[in-house]
């Protein structure tokens, strides 16, 4: 067996270590050296087009858009029923809700309060277009076959008090919706606006562009709950109150005696101004 001085030992110790140095350095130098910062403006032009690509599939883009309107004004006045699909979305309506516009002016409209009444139009565009159109004049004088003809086309039904064979009589409701319909309504206890048929299940926006001329509501007919003598359990059956909403009005209804105005019941923290514009049509205060 070999052996070493203590002087040697050290020297192979030492001599190692620097073989280490030497190896180990240049990685330990690089992964410990700050990275330059490169900003979009010193990207090529290749660079730009390739990420820009990217972007654009991915749904994101480097530059900023906060400040893009989301509607435009058209560029010219303009007849609604003449408007194509690629025009109502050039105007920054999507494609569903273009194809449902069409749906309404297939029929023809005739001004701008029918032109509001196309739930699908956002109010920002519609106050941006609505001193560019212009419509075609009412049909008038149509001989009694026609008149008749067009009276029992456009029958419509009160959606809050038909039952399921009403609802069958009016034009393109099949009895999976109309059912759907009849469930909704009466979880609910009637419909105030016909918007609520988009809660209905499998009801699309497009069914409810086709059933508006066949549907009235009324919402005289709706069931109300008064607020002063309902439960928390009774409260909490309506699809639009949580139990702990529901908890709320009632606590406060016993705190503070009965309420004597419905819009007391924003006072409730649990109550949104949004919650409670729905709410007002179901409750009163007796």
């Amino acid at each position: 067996m070999t052996h070493y001085s203590k002087s040697t030992k050290r020297g192979i110790i030492i001599f190692t270590l620097l073989l280490l140095a030497i190896f180990v350095a240049p990685d330990l130098i690089q992964y410990f050296r700050p990275k330059p910062e490169i900003s979009i403006e010193q990207w090529t032009d290749d660079e730009k087009q390739i990420t820009e690509k990217l972007n654009r599939e991915s749904g994101f883009s480097y530059r900023k858009n906060r400040n893009k309107k989301l509607y435009s004004r058209p560029l010219s006045r303009f007849n609604p029923n003449d408007y194509t699909l690629e025009e109502w979305m050039a105007l920054g309506l999507s494609e569903k809700q273009s194809a449902v516009v069409l749906k309404f002016t297939s029929g023809k409209i005739y001004s701008n309060e029918e032109l509001k009444r196309i739930f699908v139009i956002p109010e920002e565009l519609y106050n941006l277009i609505k001193d560019s159109t212009y419509y075609p004049e009412r049909v008038k004088n149509l001989d009694k076959q026609t008149e008749y003809k067009l009276e029992q086309k456009l029958v419509q039904v009160e959606i809050n008090r038909a039952d399921l064979d009403d609802l069958l009589q009016a034009q393109d409701i099949s009895i999976f919706d109309a059912k759907q319909i009849i469930k909704t309504r009466d979880n609910f206890g009637g419909f105030y606006s016909l918007s609520q048929l988009s809660e209905v299940w499998q009801v699309t926006p497009e069914k409810i562009a086709v059933w508006e001329k066949y549907i009235r509501i009324d919402p005289e007919n709706i069931r109300k709950i008064n607020i002063n003598t309902a439960s928390t359990k009774e409260l909490s059956f309506h699809p639009y109150i949580s139990w702990n909403l529901a908890n709320s009005l009632v606590k406060m209804r016993s705190q503070n005696g009965f309420y004597k105005e419905l819009r007391e019941i924003k006072k409730s923290v649990l109550m949104t101004e949004e919650l409670y514009e729905k709410l007002k049509h179901y409750l009163v205060v007796e």
